[in-house]
């Protein structure tokens, strides 16, 4: 689970380039807050998966514990 969240924190960090790179270039403004966008979500997951609760366990720890 580790790996599919580093590749999402990447991702969204290319998005974020790409906007950047497509802004500087005058491209389609819609594009670019699309990408803006989606970025900011992907990030969001990864917060909710990873910000841990006021019990002090993030919802990625409570999903790798297998249910005996």
């Amino acid at each position: 689970m580790d790996t599919i969240l580093a590749i999402v924190v990447l991702a969204a960090l290319a998005l974020l380039a790409g906007a950047w790179f497509q802004w500087r270039r005058e491209g389609p403004a819609k594009q670019v807050w699309l990408m803006v966008l989606l970025a900011v979500v992907m990030l969001a997951n990864v917060a909710i998966w990873t910000v841990p609760d006021k019990n002090g366990a993030a919802p990625l720890d409570r999903a790798e514990v297998a249910p005996e």
